[in-house]
């Protein structure tokens, strides 16, 4: 005799096979990633101290935005602004930031 998964088995095992997609409202990651553009959204822009390329942000990796905002946020990765800033945002708000940023594909944080 065949036996079968009930449906809800079957659809969190296709679920958990399923690729990792980004996980966040994009709209609002737009709105959370306005105040990125002050740092990220300045072509040639170096911070203050110290000296330093800041990256563009846009058309980044999903998961590489999300594991470096959650590095931040937990005081993994050391700088002062980036914590206060991902200190203020949570998981939820961070998986959509990541998921505006990473849908751009200029390299900018607009």
């Amino acid at each position: 005799m065949k036996q079968t998964l009930p449906i809800a088995a079957s659809l969190v095992l296709a679920a958990l096979a399923a690729p990792a997609l980004a996980q966040g409202d994009a709209e609002n990651g737009k709105l959370l990633a306005y105040t990125c553009t002050g740092c990220h959204g300045i072509p040639g822009y170096k911070n203050a101290y110290p000296s330093y390329r800041v990256p563009k942000i846009g058309g980044q990796n999903y998961e590489y935005l999300v594991t470096a905002l959650m590095a931040y946020k937990n005081n993994q990765r050391p700088h002062p602004t980036m914590r206060a800033q991902a200190e203020s945002f949570t998981d939820q708000e961070i998986r959509d930031i990541a998921t505006y940023l990473a849908s751009l594909a200029d390299g900018g944080a607009k």
